[in-house]
């Protein structure tokens, strides 16, 4: 039994159900992806398919058919202008979190309740939230591409409840505490420690500085590029979000690089300013082991990485009357929302000096009202035309 209509058709099947086909512009015919209980429900849909072709918005379900793995290897094969961290850490997610559990659902199957699922298996099995927000964005992003490539209508990937980041302070160190901590490393390890608390360099980018990324003349560094280590191999790349800088050095930190550069560096403009004990690139974990670890322990510090003498540093900059955005050109962010969310904190002290201030200024005012009370509105009077 066949319905006549102006688009599609509408034919009831031997099972009593309804099946649906019709024509789109590119001269394809198709057939529903479903079929339906009644008649009514199958012109129903009929009519939807040809509101969104009348649209320009009508997709082919079979396009979305595709496993999620699939869909996800050609995405993959798309960033190669990522770097080779990111595209690693990248894989590592979809080894690790999303394929196992989404990698045969076809692509077009997905739905927002389905990521909530997945989001709250992931919790379950104990990974951080850190790790699991990662995933997420990943997923997101395979997904959007899905989108755009019209495999689906709208991703699934939205209004989707993440667990929430744990709230983290960085450690803010005194510029006492970072002189200790530099005074027990090992040369020219110790001047690695002070540019990394004096510039607010990424630990990568300190390691990659080469001697033509110093301008002695005018007392500056250039960041150009950064260390990494992808699956054991040394790759140099461009810093964070391809932010190249330049950093004025305070003057004592200037002095010490340039005697560095007379007698602890080859002549060659490539030639790294900091190297391993075997003349190779520095690598983080071993830095850690022989450098950073000893040198914390002889300053009686503990949890403190690294990263937290950039923290220390955006601090220091605020501290001593620079802006947000002045922290945040020297760390190469590109807002300063960033900076002050994850690294710019108040030093250790500085609010208790800061109280004394506010005390010392309300002492001041009461001395002047016990003396006559009228000298704010005498100096009022005075300024008024």
């Amino acid at each position: 039994m066949t319905g006549r209509r102006r688009f599609g058709r509408v034919r009831k099947m031997d099972s009593g159900r309804w099946q649906v086909r019709y024509g789109t512009p590119d001269g394809n015919e198709h057939t529903g992806p479903q079929t339906f209980a009644t008649k009514t429900e199958a012109s129903r849909f009929l009519s939807h398919v040809e509101a969104d072709i009348d649209r320009g918005v009508w997709l082919d379900h079979r396009l979305g058919h595709i496993p999620l793995r699939q869909w996800a290897k050609r995405y993959m094969a798309t960033t190669t202008h990522l770097k080779p961290k990111t595209r690693e850490s990248y894989a590592s997610l979809l080894r690790s979190t999303i394929l196992p559990t989404l990698g045969d659902i076809q692509v077009a199957q997905l739905r927002t309740i389905t990521v909530q699922e997945w989001i709250s298996e992931l919790t379950s099995r104990g990974l951080s939230p850190s790790r699991i927000r990662q995933s997420y964005r990943l997923l997101s992003q395979i997904m959007a591409a899905a989108e755009d490539s019209a495999l689906i209508a709208t991703s699934p990937c939205r209004r989707v409840r993440l667990p929430r980041m744990p709230e983290s302070d960085p450690h803010i160190l005194s510029h006492g505490q970072v002189a200790d901590i530099v005074s027990a490393a090992p040369k020219p390890y110790d001047l690695l420690l002070e540019i990394l608390a004096y510039t607010g360099l990424r630990i990568g980018e300190a390691f990659a500085l080469r001697r033509r990324s110093m301008d002695m003349l005018n007392g500056r560094l250039f960041v150009t590029e950064s260390l990494s280590d992808v699956n054991g191999h040394l790759t140099f790349e461009t810093p964070k979000s391809h932010q190249q800088r330049a950093v004025s050095l305070p003057a004592f930190l200037a002095a010490k690089i340039r005697n560095h550069l007379d007698v602890g560096v080859d002549a060659h403009l490539d030639a790294l300013l900091f190297v391993g004990a075997t003349g190779q690139p520095l690598r983080y974990s071993g830095f850690l082991r022989r450098v950073w670890r000893p040198a914390l322990e002889a300053a009686a510090l503990i949890d403190v990485t690294p990263h937290d003498l950039r923290a220390t540093h955006a601090s220091w900059v605020i501290d001593e009357g620079g802006s947000v955005m002045d922290a945040a050109a020297r760390l190469g962010h590109a807002a300063g929302t960033v900076t002050t969310r994850h690294y710019a904190r108040p030093v250790d002290g500085r609010d208790a000096e800061i109280a004394t201030r506010l005390d010392q200024s309300a002492g001041t005012t009461e001395s002047d009202r016990a003396r006559g009370g009228h000298v704010i509105l005498k100096a009022r009077r005075r300024a008024a035309p």
